[in-house]
């Protein structure tokens, strides 16, 4: 039997995306990221939905473009791509803190655990407003 699952989801977010610079995690009641975590994880859960997007178990690849005007970036590409990575990880087992405050924000994931990146990508495009673009792929099996 063939596997249908998608193997690749794209899908844009406005604003900026959540940053990962120090130890307090960015899912805490309360962080200063807390609004940039659920926009990417409600526009990230619109995409699922819409796809039928089962979260990946394999190695995965991200993307991210992030759309700024010229010279307003606001965070350094690693810091970027850190916190879209954490976001969207399966965040269960985040057991430090509580998650409730996420309601079933809870339970979006498009992958496992961001051990499983074998591939990163990310270049900026300028824009009058900020917004940006997420990837997320299967990694082909290597033959």
């Amino acid at each position: 039997m063939q596997d249908t699952r998608a193997l690749a989801l794209t899908f844009e977010v406005s604003g900026l995306p959540p940053v990962k610079t120090e130890a307090l995690s960015i899912f805490a009641a309360g962080h200063r990221q807390a609004t940039r975590v659920r926009t990417l994880l409600q526009a990230a859960l619109a995409a699922a939905q819409r796809t039928g997007w089962t979260p990946l178990r394999g190695p995965v690849e991200v993307d991210l473009v992030l759309r700024c005007p010229p010279g307003h970036r606001t965070a350094d590409a690693s810091t970027l791509l850190g916190g879209v990575c954490a976001v969207l990880q399966d965040k269960k087992r985040v057991t430090s803190i509580g998650l409730a405050h996420l309601g079933v924000l809870v339970d979006v994931a498009l992958f496992d655990d961001d051990r499983q990146i074998r591939r990163l990508s990310y270049h900026e495009e300028p824009a009058e407003d900020f917004s940006y673009q997420v990837r997320v792929a299967a990694v082909p099996a290597e033959v």
